[in-house]
């Protein structure tokens, strides 16, 4: 495996990789988030220009005309002084072998070298693969007292578009 950034042209691949990593949420009762639609190209582009922006390729070349073998990717943004997992989107093909785990590291290597000293994120609470797997990656559910006023910010947009039907987390790692 080989985490790097994205090249523009793949974009694309991107979005297919959250749509087909939405569907799994089908399983537990949430079609809606199935359906919901991956960030739009000039979004994942603005990312990937602000460098905050990897994908994880399996196989393939890997070169600078990019490597059709992208598995996996996560955006981060700078909240309240932290790097926040924006999204992190893994194929279901390659689920279950630490493909979201080497990319939380990486922004956790990422964040050490920028002298961030957190990482943040906001998920589902009873999804098995979203709080409960970041917690086994070092993640902790924050109190109310806890979330920073950014980070709420996240929580009201996430509400608004009705992501609270379901109950949610704020969660953190130091780094």
């Amino acid at each position: 495996m080989r985490i790097r950034p994205p090249h523009p042209a793949e974009l694309p691949l991107l979005q297919d990789v959250e749509r087909a990593a939405g569907e799994r949420f089908r399983e537990v009762g949430m079609a809606e988030i199935a359906a919901d639609e991956p960030p739009p190209l000039d979004e994942l582009e603005e990312y990937r220009r602000a460098g905050r922006a990897w994908v994880a390729t399996e196989g393939g070349r890997g070169d600078a005309d990019g490597d059709p073998s992208i598995v996996a990717y996560l955006l981060a943004d700078l909240i309240d002084g932290n790097l926040h997992v924006e999204q992190v989107s893994v194929h279901p093909g390659a689920a279950r072998r630490g493909v979201g785990r080497a990319l939380l590291e990486h922004l956790a290597t990422v964040a050490r070298a920028a002298g961030v000293p957190a990482l943040t994120l906001t998920t589902f609470a009873d999804v098995p693969w979203n709080a409960p797997y970041y917690e086994r990656c070092g993640f902790r559910r924050l109190a109310a007292d806890e979330i920073t006023p950014e980070l709420r910010a996240v929580r009201e947009r996430e509400a608004a578009h009705g992501l609270d039907r379901w109950p949610r987390v704020c969660m953190r790692r130091e780094v």
